[in-house]
């Protein structure tokens, strides 16, 4: 039987800016309350120890069963009992691990570990927030926007936008991002970005699961669209605003500022 202890007192409050599925419980990481884990049951447990309390969690990425959290006092991840800082001090903003080598993005570039050494391999003078790893490149977005390296042609591209795209996706062929003022970004396949505004919403961040692309913005959660030739958003869930999203067992789980984790049945 759950207890009134399981649950901070005022858990429905917190403002939650992450969340990941494992294969028996979720993860979420609220703002400025720390990191939790919940049960099948809805029994929170605060994930506390070896990480300092004033540390800012910007983003959680589970992958290969191993939890990290990236945060302002740099990556971090979680081995059953206590938080191991994975070897980078700095402000971290995203982490994946693609095959044997693991990938960082940084207050000061991207970073990469192919065995127990980080590396600085791009974008050093600039804050990177996400990136994408395809066979053929590596898109990075940044503080003044995107840069793109070709592997095949060994040669960078950058586009100078005025302003810090947040996230990145990619949708049926276009590359989609988001910027610190709210706008979805849509590249047109010629190097060049088109700036939509949909009225109202404030879009957080656009965050592939599946085949799908959805936009997680300050009035709902959205799935993005091809109608007529233009990308558009198409409302999941409105009514909250929802900052992250992750999908297990058909179920779509959001983290909102201001009701806790939700849970939609796809």
């Amino acid at each position: 039987m759950q207890t009134e202890t399981s649950r901070p007192w005022n858990w429905l409050l917190f403002p939650f800016s992450s969340v990941k599925a494992g294969s028996d419980c979720l993860f979420a990481a609220s703002v400025g309350h720390g990191i939790y884990q919940i049960d099948a049951e809805g029994s929170y447990e605060k994930l506390e120890h070896g990480m300092d309390s004033s540390a800012h969690v910007n983003r959680l990425q589970l992958q290969h069963e191993l939890l990290h959290a990236c945060t302002s006092s740099g990556l971090y991840e979680w081995n059953g009992e206590a938080w191991e800082n994975d070897g980078l001090t700095i402000p971290c903003y995203q982490y994946r691990k693609i095959g044997g080598s693991s990938y960082a993005a940084t207050e000061y570039g991207l970073w990469s570990k192919a065995s127990n050494r980080w590396e600085q391999i791009a974008c050093e003078n600039k804050k990177v927030f996400d990136f994408i790893n395809l066979p053929q490149y590596l898109i990075i977005a940044h503080e003044s926007g995107v840069s793109l390296y070709d592997r095949f042609m060994d040669d960078w591209a950058h586009f100078e936008l005025g302003t810090s795209v947040t996230s990145l996706a990619v949708f049926k062929g276009h590359l989609i991002g988001t910027s610190d003022k709210g706008e979805l970004l849509v590249g047109d396949k010629k190097g060049r970005f088109d700036r939509i505004k949909f009225g109202k919403p404030f879009v957080f961040s656009v965050l592939s699961k599946g085949n799908e692309v959805y936009a997680c913005t300050d009035r709902g959660l959205f799935q993005l669209a091809y109608i007529c030739n233009q990308v558009t958003l198409l409302s999941i869930k409105l009514g909250c605003p929802v900052t992250d999203i992750d999908m297990q067992d058909g179920n779509l789980y959001m983290a909102t500022l201001f009701q806790g984790i939700q849970t939609l049945n796809k």
